[in-house]
């Protein structure tokens, strides 16, 4: 099963409640296969989603109602793929600002003809505050995001106040927001910055499982510690 982008739903943009000059990445020079790049040209249009059409109904858009799950900055796109195929009675929409991952999860996607993701190739900033209503989500995923570690560049650290204000709103009453990352420093600040939310109550880290990243998987060859965060909507 697969939709247009144009059967995004139909709704005015959400006009931002606050802006967010500074981003929380850098679009780096990567290596973009040729078949990364057929994938994004050929199998966009049944998977992708566009910002500038504003707010969608996920309902129309994957044509059923099923529990909505967003993974923001999803990579390469692999442990995303394994959750959409072990969960197939959810759906997901995936947020990647980085071309190669977004062509890599589409090979992948088109190739098991799987019908229960979309993508948004943007900031997650403006996917929030333009695209999706209130509500709508069931879980909410970040999975090693930069943890921008010189103290310089901590304003572009994804996760902090006026983010989680943003995101808690997409939530439905006991929604999941599970963050992981294998930085001490940024799991400190992460964990400070949603505790002082009156949105979350945290939970064991046990209560959510997900296949591991290949970021992850890296870390831990490297004996980096992986902290997962995870809280319940109130």
């Amino acid at each position: 099963m697969t939709a247009s982008s144009h059967d995004q739903g139909v709704g005015k943009p959400i006009q931002p409640p606050f802006s967010r000059p500074v981003r929380s990445y850098v679009l780096r020079q990567g290596r973009f296969t040729p078949a990364q790049k057929r994938a994004l040209r050929e199998f966009w249009p049944n998977y992708g989603l566009e910002v500038e059409k504003g707010l969608i109904d996920p309902e129309k858009v994957f044509a059923r109602k099923a529990k909505l799950v967003m993974e923001i900055g999803f990579g390469m796109g692999d442990s995303l793929f394994t959750m959409l195929q072990e969960q197939p009675d959810s759906d997901f929409i995936g947020v990647e600002v980085h071309s190669p991952g977004v062509g890599h999860l589409l090979h992948r996607v088109a190739k098991a003809a799987a019908g229960n993701l979309r993508i948004y190739k943007a900031d997650a900033t403006d996917v929030l505050q333009r695209c999706l209503p209130d509500d709508s989500l069931d879980r909410v995923q970040i999975y090693f995001p930069d943890p921008w570690p010189k103290k310089r560049h901590h304003k572009r650290r994804l996760i902090d106040a006026h983010f989680v204000d943003l995101l808690a709103p997409k939530l439905k009453s006991a929604g999941r927001l599970h963050v992981a990352t294998d930085s001490s420093q940024y799991a400190d600040s992460m964990r400070a910055v949603i505790d002082a939310s009156d949105h979350f109550t945290p939970l064991s880290d046990d209560e959510i499982s997900r296949p591991k990243t290949k970021y992850e998987q890296r870390a831990e060859r490297s004996e980096h510690r992986v902290f997962d965060l995870c809280y319940l909507k109130h």
